[in-house]
């Protein structure tokens, strides 16, 4: 898994790099057909926003998140992303398991 991340208004300090890679590998723990994460944190005022875009197999996931800590954004914006990472899991299940007893049912 490839992580792209961009800060606006943020200095990308080594620990802030850190932290966002050891969220993302939880993710990908739970689902390794990650291929692209691109993740940007922005100031706005007194806002910390994260979002992220995550290419898997067969489907972009998009997710973003807004917090006073930029710490709990990204907590956030990785909580969400993991909410859409089980349901796509969940679907492509069904989709095989769908295609497996169409197969036998033509037989």
């Amino acid at each position: 898994m490839h992580i792209n991340l961009t800060g606006h208004h943020v200095d990308l300090t080594p620990a802030l790099r850190d932290y966002v890679n050891e969220k993302f590998e939880r993710l990908e723990r739970h689902f390794d057909n990650v291929i692209d994460v691109h993740v940007i944190l922005t100031v706005e005022k007194l806002v910390q926003k994260a979002e992220a875009t995550m290419q898997v197999t067969g489907n972009s996931l998009f997710a973003d998140a807004s917090h006073q800590d930029m710490y709990a954004a990204i907590d956030a914006l990785v909580d969400k992303l993991d909410r859409q990472v089980v349901k796509h899991k969940e679907k492509l299940k069904d989709h095989h398991r769908a295609e497996g007893s169409h197969r036998n049912h033509g037989e």
